[in-house]
């Protein structure tokens, strides 16, 4: 077989050209090659690694056990391992800031007491804690809603929220809270404005002493949460007078609400959801979505939430994010009004 000629080379060399295109298209063909990574890192979601969901408590304490319920049943159902990793330290806002910075992958979540985060970021800024609520996570799912509870010292008086109003007048009462600007101080302030009690605020460091000094008398008021007043119901030195919620509990259904209590314009709720960081990928948020639905609807998780006070709920990740705008708001003109302040 003949070589090619010179010729030949040289109109076979020539015939071929690289193709042209258009910088505009090349832009968008880029653009689109991007937004498919996240799309097809979604598609096997969950398959690189296990999951961590942060709780920013200790181990042990009502969201460490709120956690681990939801951390084995999300992991049943995504078929990957979940494991609770406890990143506890200033009022919770230590593991939160750490879980904003994760990477938006959808394996690093957090289990978010978000009324309490709310108010963390109005008292101390958004700066101290290291998040902004409302921008720094994407909104998966709410958890549930868990009633404050008013607990009395069982040597008072008073039977009822009415009964405690006039007694408050002598000016001998005080209540008690796990501190300045917590929840359980917050909600003494507003039952303060709502009713027209008198009351001292006696802060404390930490649930325990406050429950210690409630029931030997130095303080006749607490407002506590539900885990709390189960775990102390039976011991005949305490009784309860409300629910802070506008429906009854299930884990009390004896107790009142503050509107069949006689009192208005009153609501205290501790709520719970699940985060994950700003711009985890809309596949991955509604695949984690789709199984907390099915988590919060089983009834061995609701009967284990029940124990702790907690009322399964679950929403839509756009309905927890209306719901975190709007607790904010509420919030803070609460504390305006109230005049509360951080340590």
């Amino acid at each position: 077989m003949g070589r090619a000629s010179p010729l030949s080379l040289s109109v076979w060399s020539t015939s071929v050209k690289p193709l042209k295109i258009p910088m505009p298209i090349r832009a968008l063909m880029a653009a689109l090659a991007i937004a498919l990574v996240p799309a097809a890192q979604a598609q096997d979601y969950p398959s690189a690694k296990p999951i961590t969901l942060v709780v920013a408590y200790p181990p042990g304490g009502g969201a460490d056990a709120i956690g681990r319920i939801v951390a084995q049943k999300l992991g049943e159902g995504l078929k990957q391992t979940v494991v609770v990793d406890n990143r506890p330290g200033f009022s919770g806002n230590i593991g939160a800031a750490q879980a904003a910075k994760a990477a938006p992958d959808g394996y690093t979540l957090l289990l978010a007491p978000w009324t309490t985060y709310a108010i963390n970021s109005i008292l101390y800024g958004n700066a101290k804690v290291g998040y902004a609520l409302d921008k720094n996570f994407a909104p998966v799912s709410v958890i549930g809603y868990q009633p404050m509870v008013l607990m009395v010292n069982a040597e008072l008086p008073a039977k009822s929220i009415e009964e405690l109003v006039a007694q408050s007048k002598s000016g001998a009462l005080s209540y008690g809270s796990t501190g300045p600007g917590s929840l359980e101080h917050i909600s003494g302030e507003m039952f303060k404005r709502a009713t027209g009690a008198t009351m001292t605020h006696v802060p404390y460091r930490g649930n325990g002493p406050a429950v210690t000094d409630l029931m030997g008398g130095q303080i006749q008021v607490l407002f506590a949460t539900g885990p709390t007043w189960a775990a102390n119901k039976t011991s005949g030195r305490v009784r309860a007078l409300m629910v802070t919620t506008p429906e009854r509990n299930s884990a009390f259904p004896e107790l009142p609400t503050p509107r069949e209590a006689g009192v208005n314009n009153f609501e205290v709720r501790s709520t719970y959801g699940l985060l994950a960081p700003a711009h985890t990928p809309a596949p991955v948020i509604q695949r984690l979505n789709d199984e907390m639905a099915k988590v919060l609807q089983n009834p061995e998780v609701k009967e284990k939430f029940r124990t702790l006070g907690l009322d399964a709920v679950w929403s839509t990740p756009q309905s927890l994010g209306e719901s975190i705008r709007n607790d904010l708001a509420k919030w803070t003109q609460v504390i305006q009004q109230a005049g509360i302040k951080a340590e």
